[in-house]
């Protein structure tokens, strides 16, 4: 039974024909759903994933890519145009309420800020992702929320899957529109499914006459609330002659049966407009499927591997505002008769703010350029990109904070209204902590990345542990797994990052060129030494995963800051070349102390012990160590809210809506 006839054996239909998911789908069948949306093929090669089988390719990411020149002026240009209407934005008011202004929208509309990525002849501006991610860095420093607004609109929502899988008629139909400001969602997440899209509700049933009816739910749809274009993951059932399985739709936020019926609010990203959508037999036209049927999470895996990088975009850019706020106050702060930054405990936290940021820069530009040439697969290198920026980017900012004292902690009005400079590095922080959930946790990010790095080792030997194989098909895995594994082994054993001359073209980095290969080296040797003790069970060691994830994000970190740095070197002036090279150093350096850490952690841990408190706490053993509080959340309404359809009627549904926001 596939994947899918598993999926469709768990549910059950109700008295109106539609498919309405079973109360529980399994483990084994969630996995299967998941792993058949993933892009198998490696038609190009990836920097990433060698550097996790041990094998360390230079010449993937060296000499650093460049733009096209034509491309870079352009980009240049319409960088400066964005920075002049920037600087007429007022972010505090936008804090202040919770609204991005109409005339900021209509103003970033008229330059083309809409349809940075949308070619020129569907009337975009027809640049890469290394320009659209420095254009995003400029947009999250004035207001994060308005950087989300524009990120959601074009990495995810309309654009880049009607761009990537779209018709010729789709893409005239839809790329001009959000190139001239039309705004975009894209809607998957649902009130009680997240991550595991086997669980998906919403449910798009085949009418006579060849369109669908939509019913269904959807959670945190980033710009739902104010958007005019929809990209809709929905479940169309399965039947005689028709494919079925969860498919993409491209639907007008205004059809009838669409309900906004509420707009969500945050800790942080308060001009977000994130809601909470409603479709009861909302009536969609067959062309505006995306694809094919059943092709809908592909299609969303696919638009991840260059939409993830607009979360790392915009962390560097709040790192960058970060060191700057930072430098400027250590040097102006003194303290016992001298500036705070001259002592070695704040001194410290410069540093790393400083690294931290070079070494964000260096990854998600290499990303970038990566993904403009086109040459290698970046579906890692995108999610590293993600996962890295995002973890550090909070940890810059949360060292701000703390450099800033009690000034950190204050709000910008708050400074302004008794006298000074509105630093906004409380918000900062409280809108930074989303990355590290939006668009996958850091916890899925491991899992994603650790299915990836391991996708070779599957490959020959997954059958030896599949428990559905029988024992002919685990004899061949088993002569296959050995002749590879002959070849693969030998060589983790020596490679140049044992000889002092390799690399010796990047000067004073070459040492750590050399502890990348000699790391990446280390790790594929561990990463199979956990598969060959856990075999099967090693999908349930999810700590070790995420330890051998984030040895190889540092090294990709180290690699990509080495090669920026190089072409610094060559490209910029002698003093910037040989700052941007002393910089690189001392990240270099910090990135290897987290990498020996890690290794050592693999296997000298907590994690059988954690494991064993954790489900003791969960069966309740431990609420003892609750007493003494005051919940008042308690009986103000379910953990997870009702997901099933909601009105009956046409009528029904319009009674419920919400004003129009726009």
């Amino acid at each position: 039974m596939t994947a899918t006839e598993q999926f469709q054996s768990t549910t059950e239909k109700s008295s109106n024909g539609q498919a309405t998911p079973a109360p529980e789908v399994t483990e084994r069948v969630a996995r299967q759903v998941a792993e058949a949306a993933r892009e198998t093929g490696w038609t190009q090669p990836s920097f990433a994933k060698e550097l996790y089988l041990g094998r360390f390719r230079p010449e993937l990411i060296t000499p650093h890519p460049r733009p096209e020149p034509e491309l870079d002026a352009r980009g240049k240009a319409y960088l400066a145009e964005l920075e002049t209407v920037l600087r007429t934005v007022d972010p505090l008011q936008i804090e202040r309420d919770a609204k991005i202004p109409d005339e900021v929208i209509a103003e970033l509309a008229r330059i083309g800020t809409f349809g940075i990525k949308i070619p020129t002849e569907y009337g975009g501006l027809g640049l890469g992702q290394v320009h659209y991610n420095r254009a995003l860095m400029l947009i999250g420093t004035v207001s994060p929320s308005l950087g989300a607004l524009i990120s959601a609109h074009q990495s995810i929502g309309v654009p880049e899957p009607v761009k990537q899988f779209g018709t010729d008629e789709q893409k005239q139909a839809y790329l001009p529109r959000c190139a001239r400001g039309a705004i975009s969602a894209f809607l998957l997440t649902e009130p009680d499914v997240g991550s595991d899209p086997a669980r998906l509700h919403a449910t798009a049933t085949p009418t006579e006459d060849g369109d669908y009816l939509l019913d269904g739910v959807k959670l945190w749809s980033t710009n739902g609330v104010v958007a005019e274009l929809l990209v809709v993951m929905a479940r169309v059932p399965e039947s005689e002659g028709r494919r079925g399985g969860i498919t993409a739709f491209v639907v007008e936020a205004d059809a009838p049966g669409i309900t906004v019926e509420r707009r969500n609010a945050f800790m942080g990203l308060r001009g977000l407009e994130n809601g909470v959508t409603r479709f009861h037999q909302v009536r969609v036209p067959a062309a505006n499927v995306l694809g094919r049927e059943g092709q809908g999470l592909k299609i969303a895996l696919t638009t991840l591997n260059t939409g993830r990088l607009s979360i790392p975009a915009l962390c560097v850019g709040a790192s960058k505002w970060s060191l700057k706020i930072g430098r400027e106050w250590a040097r102006e702060r003194v303290q016992w008769g001298r500036p705070v930054g001259r002592h070695a405990a704040v001194a410290k936290k410069i540093a790393f703010m400083a690294t931290a940021t070079y070494a964000q820069e260096s990854v998600v530009e290499l990303a970038g350029h990566l993904a403009d040439a086109g040459a290698t697969d970046i579906r890692i290198e995108a999610a590293l990109a993600k996962m890295y920026a995002s973890e550090v980017a909070w940890q810059v900012a949360d060292e701000l904070v703390q450099v800033r004292g009690g000034r950190g902690y204050e709000t910008a009005e708050s400074l302004a209204a008794r006298g000074e400079r509105a630093v906004p590095a409380e918000q900062v922080l409280r809108d930074l902590r989303i990355n590290r959930i939006f668009e996958g946790s850091t916890e899925i990010m491991h899992l994603l990345i650790a299915r990836e790095a391991v996708d070779t080792h599957l490959a020959v030997a997954g059958d030896i542990i599949d428990p559905d194989v029988d024992l002919a098909g685990k004899a061949r895995a088993a002569g296959r797994a050995g002749a590879f594994y002959a070849g693969w082994l030998p060589k983790l054993l020596t490679g140049p990052g044992q000889v002092p001359t390799s690399y010796a073209e990047f000067g004073p980095l070459a040492t750590h060129l050399r502890f990348v290969e000699r790391s990446s080296r280390r790790l594929a040797r561990n990463t199979f030494y956990g598969m060959a003790r856990w075999q099967g069970g090693l999908e349930h060691r999810q700590a070790f995963l995420g330890r051998v994830v984030d040895i190889g994000a540092d090294l990709f970190a180290i690699a990509a800051m080495c090669s920026r740095a190089q072409m610094q070197l060559e490209d910029d002036d002698a003093a910037t070349g040989r700052a941007a090279q002393k910089l690189a150093d001392a990240a270099c350096r910090h990135a290897r102390l987290r990498v020996e850490k890690l290794f050592d952690d693999l296997w000298t841990n907590t994690d059988t012990a954690d494991n064993e408190l954790a489900a003791d706490v969960l069966d309740g053993l431990h609420t003892w160590a609750e007493a003494g509080i005051v919940d008042l959340s308690e009986g103000t309404g379910p953990l997870i809210a009702d997901a099933t359809p909601g009105p009956t009627t046409v009528a029904d549904v319009s009674r419920r809506m919400l004003p129009p926001t726009r």
